[in-house]
C-alpha cells in the first residue's frame, strides 16, 4: 500500500510544475501555462497502464483525459482542473512543494494537485491486482481558474461526441472530504457607458460617463440587496450582485466620455441565466439614462447553478466513507460546465478552500490520507 507520506511527495512533485493559468501569468508563473503538467499526467498514467487522451482545448493548452478499465460497467469520472491561481503575492517559494509541519506547501496544493496525486496512487495499488471495480477516468482539465472553464466545456463536448456514458462524475476541489452537492453559478455583465467629452467647465456640454456609472452602481446595489431581502430557497442560498471592476476618465480638467464596469451575478438553483441577463440589462439601462450604455455577457454566455439531491447515491455514499456530512460551496468550479450531463455529479476532495488562492497555500498530509481511504473503498472491485 502507498503510505500517506508517499502520497504527500508526489503532491510535492506536482507542485514543482508549475502551471499558472495564463491569464493571471507574471514573472515568477514559468511559460508554459498548464501544458507540461498535461503532458506530466498523461505520461504518469499511461505508465500506470491507462490509456490517455490528449485533448487540445486551446492551442497548445490541452485536456488531459487517462482511461483505466475496471471489472463492471460503471463508469466514474474524476475532474480535477489543471491550471492554478496567480504565484505574484505569494510570500514564499510558489512551486518548491516543501514538507513540513505535517503539510505539503505550495501553489496547487490543495487547489487542487492533491487529488491527482491520491487518485494516481490509489490506481496503482489496485493495478497491482485486478484493477478497480469502476471504470475510472482521470481528467485533467485548463482554465478553470480564470477564462470561462474552456477545459471543463471542451471535455463535456468530448463526451458528446464520443458517446461516453458516465455513471458518476466527481469534481476535484478541497472540501475537506465533504460531498458538496451545491454551489451557484454566475453570469459577467461588461458595462461600457459613452458619455460625450466636454471642458469640465462647462460639464452641460458634456455627458458624464462616471456620473452614469455611478447611478449604475447604485441601481446594481439596491439589486443586490432586493435578492438578499428574497432570502434562498435552498442551502445554496440567494443570487449576489457585485461589481468588482472600474475604469473611467482621461484628465482632470474633462468631462469623461467613457467609464467601463464590470459586474458579477451569482446565480441561485432554479435562476435562468439567459433571463438574469435581460432583467439586469434594463437595470442598467435605465439607471444610465440619457447616457447611453452597452452591456455585453461575459464570456458569451452564464451558467445556471449547479445542484444536486443531498440524499443522492454518490453524495451519500461519499458522506459515509469520509464520515462527513453533504455541504454546499459558496466558490464556483467545473461543474458548472457538467451541468446538463446526465450523470451523478458532486464535488469532493482533501484539504479546505481557506488554504487556496493565499500567499502561503499549502494541505494536510492527514486529509491526503482521509482522502486516499474514500477513495480506496469507493474504487475497489
Amino acid at each position: 500500500m502507498v503510505t500517506t507520506l508517499d502520497i504527500a511527495k508526489r503532491v510535492s512533485e506536482l507542485v514543482r510544475i508549475p502551471s499558472v493559468n495564463p491569464l493571471q501569468a507574471g514573472p515568477m508563473s514559468g511559460d508554459d501555462g498548464e501544458t507540461e503538467l498535461a503532458h506530466f499526467l498523461a505520461d504518469r498514467t499511461e505508465a500506470l497502464g491507462a490509456s490517455v487522451v490528449l485533448d487540445e482545448a486551446l492551442p497548445g493548452r490541452p485536456n488531459v483525459y487517462a482511461h483505466f478499465e475496471g471489472q463492471h460497467d460503471k463508469t466514474i469520472v474524476i475532474d480535477a482542473h489543471l491550471d492554478t491561481v496567480s504565484v505574484e503575492h505569494m510570500t514564499d517559494d510558489p512551486f518548491d512543494g516543501r514538507i513540513e509541519d505535517d503539510r505539503v506547501y505550495g501553489r496547487g496544493s490543495v487547489d487542487t494537485k492533491a487529488t491527482f496525486a491520491v487518485v494516481m496512487a490509489v490506481l496503482e495499488e489496485l493495478l497491482a491486482d485486478n484493477g478497480p471495480g469502476p471504470n475510472v477516468w482521470l481528467v485533467g482539465t485548463i482554465s478553470e481558474e480564470v477564462g470561462g472553464l474552456i477545459g471543463a466545456n471542451a471535455f463535456r463536448r468530448w463526451v458528446g461526441e464520443t458517446g461516453l456514458g458516465i455513471d458518476q462524475l466527481i469534481i476535484a476541489e478541497p472540501t475537506l472530504c465533504a460531498a458538496v452537492h451545491g454551489h451557484k453559478g454566475a453570469l459577467g455583465l461588461e458595462i461600457t457607458v459613452n458619455g460625450v467629452a466636454a471642458h469640465s467647465s462647462k460639464p452641460h456640454l458634456g455627458a458624464n460617463a462616471i456620473s452614469a456609472a455611478g447611478r449604475i452602481i447604485d441601481a446594481l446595489d439596491a439589486e443586490h440587496q432586493r435578492l438578499q431581502d428574497l432570502g434562498g430557497t435552498t442551502a445554496v442560498g440567494p443570487g449576489t450582485l457585485s461589481i468588482t471592476e472600474i475604469k473611467g476618465g482621461v484628465a482632470r480638467n474633462i468631462i469623461p466620455d467613457c467609464c467601463t464596469l464590470y459586474a458579477g451575478r451569482r446565480t441561485a438553483p432554479g435562476e435562468d441565466p439567459a433571463e438574469l441577463f435581460v432583467a439586469l440589462k434594463e437595470i442598467v439601462e435605465a439607471a444610465a439614462a440619457p447616457v447611453d450604455v452597452v452591456v455585453d455577457l461575459a464570456y458569451g454566455r452564464g451558467s445556471a447553478a449547479f445542484y444536486e439531491d443531498p440524499a443522492g447515491a454518490l453524495i451519500n455514499e461519499l458522506s459515509q466513507l469520509a464520515d462527513s456530512q453533504p455541504e454546499t460551496a459558496t466558490y464556483g468550479s467545473n461543474a458548472l460546465a457538467y451541468i446538463e450531463m446526465p450523470a451523478e455529479k458532486t464535488l469532493f476532495g482533501p484539504g479546505s478552500i481557506d488554504q487556496a488562492h493565499k500567499a502561503v497555500e499549502w494541505v494536510d498530509i492527514a486529509e491526503l490520507g482521509r482522502a486516499a481511504d474514500v477513495y480506496r473503498k469507493l474504487l475497489r472491485p
